[in-house]
């Protein structure tokens, strides 16, 4: 098993102290060791790998992951400070942009996997690729970061099953069923309804990763998606990234009537760092940034909102009084900043709503642009469960957040894909389910 030293333990105390002065940071760190010794902390959602290929492409192989802070504009992940946060096991996004479709789609996902599975090669010394919740609890005992990967849209898979397979094949273990746009059979959070949740053909996707043991991801998807999914899976589904609507009322986070569904069907909600899900002044922020950069035309190319609709920016074809305008209105509204105790308190909420059973980590690191204060990177997870325990949560339930609850959803979607060995395999197109 591998053993954290005095000196990592007292890092994590520094950390602990830097972040969240109101406790002392000694009292936790020993706990937090020990808590994380017996359980891997599992984050559901970090975007390493698109940072490298967006940044460096085919280039990234000469990267020096053991340390990224040096890079212009730095990564918030690395092997450092993986190892400083105690990280034991971490789904890497295969993200590509939603409006990036079809082939070009699947071809812009396998590019992606590859990168993944290189990072693993590359540091065979810290990461192993882990297929299930079994290897997951092994790689962590051997002092590995077990490392699985998450689809982040459905739009991914082109409407073929088949694509589905062989990226589980190929080592994914969820998918998320959309991303910032409606696909051909689901809906999106940041979208108008299309399909009332879900398609017959999302349904028969929902029951092909159930037969493959693939978990269904709801971040990102709409309310109506959320309980569709959860009514169709038979598996406890998770949020690989997401908060809770009641403190943050943001598209992305989970509405409370949702969350209230998770104990029946023993699913997991990852709390996101993104600052705009997390605290609401920012997100109010953020709508008012982009309407003052609209106003302005601050950035949006001159571009006119719809076919032969003139623009209606004030400095449109003027961009030096257009930017001096916009710096005017970042000057005089601040924006404001997230913080680790409003993290906290969405997964206090979750625990309130749901229960200490259906809530665990999914930071989003790398990303997004900013992250609350005290969460700057994937060294601080200890931080936060530091204030979680100054908060009077148990040795137990910081076990249950780490990791233990999507280990237990993780096991539970491999007995219900072992229940159904011998289903038959779903062959219809989209047109043709969709069409009955």
């Amino acid at each position: 098993m591998f053993k954290f030293s005095a000196s990592q333990i007292g890092l994590v105390a520094a950390l602990l102290l830097t972040a969240a002065p109101g406790f002392a940071a000694t009292d936790y760190a020993p706990r937090i060791a020990k808590v994380l010794r017996a359980t891997p902390l599992i984050d559901g959602h970090n975007d390493w790998a698109e940072q490298l290929r967006d940044r460096f492409g085919e280039k990234w192989w000469a990267v020096d992951l053991q340390d990224t802070r040096a890079l212009k504009p730095p990564m918030m992940t690395d092997v450092n400070r993986l190892r400083q946060g105690q990280v034991g096991g971490q789904f890497w996004s295969v993200f590509v942009p939603a409006g990036v479709t079809g082939p070009a789609a699947v071809e812009a996902t396998l590019q992606q996997i590859d990168i993944i599975r290189g990072i693993v090669a590359k540091r065979g010394d810290v990461f192993e690729l882990a297929s299930t919740a079994a290897d997951v609890r092994r790689i962590h005992k051997a002092g590995k970061i077990a490392s699985m990967m998450g689809v982040e849209g459905g739009s991914q898979i082109d409407n073929n099953l088949a694509v589905l397979r062989s990226y589980y094949a190929l080592g994914a273990r969820y998918m998320t069923l959309t991303h910032v746009r409606n696909n051909d059979w689901a809906d999106s959070s940041n979208a108008a309804p299309a399909h009332n949740g879900l398609s017959a053909f999302g349904k028969q996707v929902v029951g092909e990763m159930n037969r493959l043991g693939m978990l269904v991801d709801l971040s990102h998807v709409s309310p109506a998606t959320m309980k569709v999914a959860i009514a169709t899976s038979k598996a406890p589904v998770i949020f690989s990234h997401s908060s809770a609507r009641a403190l943050d009322d943001h598209p992305r986070n989970v509405p409370d009537d949702v969350l209230a569904l998770l104990p029946a069907h023993d699913g997991v909600v990852m709390i996101n760092y993104a600052p705009a899900y997390v605290s609401q002044a920012n997100f109010e922020w953020e709508a008012e940034r982009a309407a003052a950069r609209a106003k302005f035309s601050a950035g949006g190319g001159g571009v006119s909102p719809a076919p032969n609709v003139p623009f209606s920016g004030l400095y449109i074809g003027q961009p030096e009084r257009a930017k001096a305008a916009m710096d005017a209105w970042e000057a005089a509204h601040p924006m404001p900043r997230a913080t680790l105790a409003q993290v906290a308190d969405h997964i206090d909420h979750v625990v309130k709503i749901a229960g200490h059973d259906h809530v665990g980590l999914g930071a989003d690191l790398d990303g997004i642009d900013d992250t609350p204060d005290g969460l700057s990177d994937v060294s601080t997870y200890p931080a936060l469960l530091g204030e979680l325990m100054a908060r009077g949560w148990s040795d137990a339930d910081i076990a249950k957040l780490a990791g233990g609850n999507v280990l237990r959803v993780m096991e539970k979607a491999e007995a219900v894909a072992a229940s159904l060995k011998g289903a038959p395999v779903p062959t219809g197109t989209i047109a043709e389910v969709d069409a009955k």
